[in-house]
This record gives structure tokens, C-alpha cells and sequence, in this order.
């Protein structure tokens, strides 16, 4: 479903900037895997996502999904085949647009619908109530007044509507308080069974690296250092996770909202 093949990045190269962000990284995901990634600050997570929604072009290697060669396709055509939430909740929605505005533009994926037609507006109401948060009864008021957790919610649902080849979920719930981060995480793991995407997913909870999914990554300096599933994983504790790190990274993990995150859930 997707490869990435030996791609590298620098940024500022040859600068006192300079930045090696991605490290002749490879990864393998097929149809139907949904990894957690984890990592310090700097791990090159983000940067990682970056290169395959293609808002930067790689210095080297390639980018393929569902077997077509994406590493030269323009952002905006990547984007009908990948969805993306972000850590931040005002980003992926228009806040100015009522709720309905917000999904018929998700429904064309970046099309405008002319026209809104009453089996349209069903099937949001429907698919708003199976998030469970009453937004099937606000569907004509701005985004813009909804909570950073509805605004999530709404974000995951407008993604997955018309079911993308490649999910990309960037710490989508750590801007979030527990309790919705929570809810949110319990929509995500429904949606992506019932669509049987293919997902990756950046976290800073080492439980839900664990927890999620079928495929725990860990990245340190733009490189994976960690890739683990199957048998190894099932009943791997945090305390293995971290050991399982250090082997790979040949250092200890240094992040403390990491770390912290591990003791406290």
C-alpha cells in the first residue's frame, strides 16, 4: 500500500542551519496496517508525514501508494488519496462555513457541490450522529463555534468520508483535554476498522503506541529505529518499549512528555 524507499531530507543545507531531517529512511505498509509512531521532538515524525503528503519534495529515494509512484505528484492531487489531521484543531476545517459546508466540501474531496440535496444532508445527519456528540442537530451553525474536541471530530469524519487510500494522524488528541482526547481516540479506532484504512498515527503516550493499531514505530534523528508488530508486540509493556529503544537508538529516550506520559496513563 505504501513504500518508502531510502528517502532523505536536509533542510539549510550546507548552512550553519542545516538540518538533516529524514535519514535514508524505508517503511513497508500494507493494506489494512494501522501503525502508531513515537518519538522525541526532532525525531523527524512530522517531517515524515510531511514528505508523503508531499509539501516538500525528498532530496532522495521514492514515495509509492497502492502501487503508483508518488514521489514528483503535486501536494493537491496527493491529497484526493490522503487524509491528514493535525495536532491543532482549527486546522482542517473552515471555521466560517456552517458544519453542512464543512462536509460537502469533504464529500467532493476539494470540489465544491453546487448543490446540497436532501439525500446529502441525510447522510451527513447520519454520519454526524454516529460520532455521538449532537452535531447532527447543529449542522447549520459555523464550525468556527464548535470545540477543539468537536472540531477533531468533525475533522476525523470529513476525512474518512469519502474513505482516502493512506490516513495520516498527526497527534490529532494531544491538544485535547483527557476525557475528549479519549473520545476521540475511541472514533478514530472504530473509523478506521469500519473503513479498513491503512493509517499511521504520531503519538506522545507510549500506552496508546501500544494499545492502537497493529504496528508500533519509533523514530529518533530522522531514521526508524524501531519496528515492531505481531507476537513481539502483543503484551510488550512500556518499560520493554523503552528498552526495545535504547537497543535501537543505542541511547536512552530523553523526552519527559514521553516519559511522563508512560507513568501517568
Amino acid at each position: 500500500m505504501l513504500e518508502l524507499n531510502h528517502i532523505s531530507k536536509t533542510f539549510n543545507p550546507g548552512t550553519v542551519n542545516e538540518k538533516k531531517a529524514l535519514r535514508d529512511l524505508s517503511l513497508s505498509l500494507k493494506p489494512g496496517d494501522f501503525a502508531t509512531i513515537i518519538g522525541s521532538n526532532g525525531a523527524g515524525k512530522s517531517t515524515l508525514f510531511n514528505a508523503i503528503c508531499g509539501d516538500f519534495l525528498t532530496d532522495s529515494g521514492s514515495i509509492v501508494l497502492d502501487g503508483q509512484d508518488i514521489t514528483f505528484v503535486p501536494q493537491h492531487i496527493r491529497s484526493k488519496s490522503i487524509g491528514r489531521l493535525y495536532q491543532d484543531p482549527m486546522r482542517g476545517t473552515a471555521p466560517g462555513m456552517t458544519i453542512e459546508e464543512n462536509l460537502a466540501l469533504a464529500a467532493g474531496r476539494g470540489g465544491w457541490l453546487s448543490h446540497v440535496s436532501k439525500a446529502d444532508k441525510e447522510r451527513f445527519r447520519e454520519q454526524l450522529a454516529l460520532l455521538d456528540i449532537g452535531l447532527e442537530n447543529r449542522m447549520s451553525q459555523p464550525v468556527g463555534l464548535l470545540s477543539g474536541g468537536q472540531r477533531q471530530a468533525l475533522s476525523l469524519l470529513m476525512d474518512t468520508m469519502n474513505p482516502p487510500k493512506l490516513l495520516l494522524l498527526d497527534e490529532h488528541t494531544a491538544a485535547l483535554d483527557p476525557g475528549t482526547a479519549a473520545k476521540v481516540l475511541a472514533m478514530t479506532k472504530r473509523v478506521v476498522e469500519e473503513n479498513h484504512l491503512t493509517c499511521l498515527m504520531i503519538t506522545h503516550n507510549m500506552y496508546s503506541a501500544l494499545e492502537l493499531g497493529n504496528r508500533t514505530l519509533m523514530m529518533d534523528s530522522g531514521r526508524i529505529v524501531l519496528d515492531i508488530s505481531g507476537k513481539e508486540r502483543e503484551g510488550l509493556t512500556v518499560a520493554g518499549l523503552l528498552e526495545k529503544f535504547n537497543a535501537g537508538a543505542g541511547k536512552e529516550l530523553d523526552n519527559d512528555r514521553i516519559l511522563l506520559s508512560g507513568k501517568d496513563n
